[in-house]
């Protein structure tokens, strides 16, 4: 069962640490903080001083999520397919290849990158971890010491997410290491492993203000506090839907004082320049130290991104082609998610008189949620990207002739248009260089609201204005504020209602498929089809007549996938057939 890359010489162990060329870009300032390659760190040459385990630590962070994570993935590549993207889930579609992960059809993989992937990185990691033990000025090297562990728990709770209870390895492996050959942990064992590293390396870990800028981009003790909210509120809510309660309670528990402390130490704020108003979230996210947005801001004042994977457009590119694969047909949102932004009365469509309905292309864009018309791509509107990109950045004649789209007629695909994580400004295919939020603030402040409802069963007005509302008037300063008058008095469930803001703010970010299978609410939301526009009866059908061989419902909305299917094994993936063959006490994932 190989689960590591290392090779042992001579009893020198070669630690493999695959950097891929990695520079953290610092932010404020041009200089970087170069993270070169290293190819071989021995025992004989090596692990002397604390740059050592400084250097070492570097090659963690090649294991955080990126863009590929969220929103790529290739079903029929074992080694290229990504088990959170929002492919996977209800709110995304590919019109042109449907996913098998999405509809229940998927089987058991030979091999999975995922989890041969996971244990390499924990090997590299251990093997770290031992060489500390062992040093003689521990106090020097705590910092990197809790890096590692931050990022053990980053990894475990990857495989917890994925397949459940898996073996727990701590120390260095060798090939001939009884380990190899242990059963699976319980899914209780690796959730309170991943807390347990994570609550060790908190305290050694630096304030966000105390990280010199050569080395902004490391781990913070925020980082790790946001983290372990994220850890306890997944494990908790997963419990607390499957009916464990006492768990499921401490667990909460757990989720909502790690939010706080991470609010209550004033180290994050949400992006929200007065000089981009309500288009501050849609240029959060292409943010970069050219000039990105029409304020010319760049990456110093954004104090949300807690951890990010860091790009740069000379140091690191991101190497994927974010711009053309999220930019107008490349991604296709669902009517169940369009249908989920709120109106600007803070009701949903179904209860607003402020909706209009779908008679137009653009009507049902009017008085809603102002993310919706960031996030996604109004018909009539005018739209750059990457290869149709800004001039001036002032919306003029300049500007209009250079247009990807004027007058945007959205008529392919299933009539929903995607725009977020398109650049705007002149970069070539491949070589954008804006960070990919790990953690961000926002996700702190819904994950307290969140962890305080499930707690409580009832969140206070103070709390939803201390976290979710912020996050919900950060770019509609009209809207009502969520509050339990505005829920009671419009029969809405405050239960739905964080699960709306979540859903809406984390879009294309890779939470969504997660969060159905933590909430146990996958079996209900995924089988519904796969819809489009509203075309019969609508403007649709006389702009886009192409669309009538299309499939549609009894209301004459465009069907794109029926007869989808989620069982209750398709909660957990399998464990790939290579290792169940090379383990015999590996049991496999129920129903599979």
């Amino acid at each position: 069962m190989k689960k590591f890359k290392y090779s042992h010489n001579n009893k020198k162990a070669k630690i493999l640490f695959f950097l891929l060329g990695l520079s953290i870009i610092t932010f404020g300032c041009k200089k970087a903080l170069d993270l070169n390659p290293i190819t071989e760190l021995t025992d004989a040459a090596e692990w002397k001083t604390p740059n050592d385990f400084k250097l070492g630590a570097n090659a963690f962070y090649t294991y955080e999520r990126t863009y590929k994570n969220a929103w790529f993935d290739y079903p029929t590549d074992p080694s290229n397919q990504e088990p959170h993207s929002d492919c996977r889930s209800d709110i995304i579609v590919l019109t042109a290849a449907l996913n098998p992960f999405s509809n229940g059809k998927n089987t058991i993989l030979q091999t999975d990158a995922t989890y041969s992937g996971d244990y390499a990185h924990i090997h590299n990691i251990n093997y770290m971890l031992a060489k500390a033990a062992a040093y003689a000025d521990p106090a020097s090297i705590k910092q990197y010491v809790a890096e590692a562990k931050f990022f053990r728990a980053y990894v475990y709770f990857d495989l917890l997410q994925v397949y459940g209870g898996v073996p727990l390895i701590s120390t260095t492996l060798t090939t001939t290491s009884p380990e190899l050959y242990a059963p699976r942990n319980t899914r209780d064992e690796i959730a309170d492993f991943i807390i347990s590293d994570l609550n060790a390396a908190i305290p050694d870990l630096p304030l966000q203000s105390n990280i010199a800028s050569a080395d902004l981009g490391r781990v913070s003790q925020g980082a790790a506090q946001g983290f372990l909210s994220r850890v306890a509120l997944y494990e908790g809510t997963w419990q607390e839907f499957r009916g464990n309660t006492s768990r499921a309670t401490q667990l909460l528990t757990v989720a909502q004082a790690a939010a706080n402390s991470v609010i209550t130490s004033a180290q994050y704020s949400l992006f929200e320049p007065s000089a981009l108003g309500d288009s501050a979230q849609k240029y959060m996210f292409i943010l970069e130290n050219q000039k990105s947005n029409p304020a010319n801001i760049t990456k110093s004042a954004n104090n949300e991104y807690i951890l990010a994977n860091r790009y740069d457009q000379t140091v690191r590119q991101i190497n994927l082609n974010i711009s053309h694969s999220a930019f107008a047909d490349g991604l296709t949102p669902t009517r169940k998610f369009v249908n989920m932004y709120l109106c600007a009365d803070g009701l949903p469509v179904d209860k607003s008189p402020l909706f209009q309905g779908y008679g137009t292309m653009n009507s049902e864009f009017i008085n809603r949620d102002n993310r919706m018309r960031y996030n996604l791509m109004p018909a009539g509107g005018n739209y750059w990207s990457n290869a149709k990109y800004r001039i001036d950045w002032n919306g003029d004649a300049a500007d209009l002739a250079h247009a990807a789209f004027l007058n945007f007629l959205p008529t392919f695909n299933d009539g929903y248009q995607n725009q977020k994580w398109a650049s705007e400004r002149n970069v070539p295919d491949n070589q954008e260089g804006y960070d990919y939020p790990v953690i961000r603030y926002a996700e702190i402040l819904l994950n307290y609201a969140e962890a305080t409802f499930e707690l409580n069963g009832s969140i206070s007005d103070a709390d939803l204005d201390k976290s979710l509302n912020l996050v919900r008037l950060r770019v509609n300063k009209n809207m009502p504020k969520l509050s339990n008058e505005l829920a009671a008095a419009n029969g809405l469930d405050m239960r739905t209602e964080i699960r709306r803001e979540r859903t809406i703010e984390f879009y294309l970010e890779g939470f969504r498929i997660d969060d159905l299978k933590r909430w146990k609410t996958a079996e209900t939301e995924m089988p519904m089809d796969i819809q489009g526009v509203q075309w019969t009866g609508t403007q649709f059908q006389t702009t886009w007549p192409g669309a009538s061989s299309i499939p549609k419902d009894p209301t004459g909305v465009l069907i794109f996938e029926t007869g989808r299917a989620w069982a209750q094994k398709d909660y957990l993936l399998p464990l790939p057939q290579q290792e169940l063959t090379l383990n015999p006490k590996l049991t496999q994932n129920p129903g599979w």
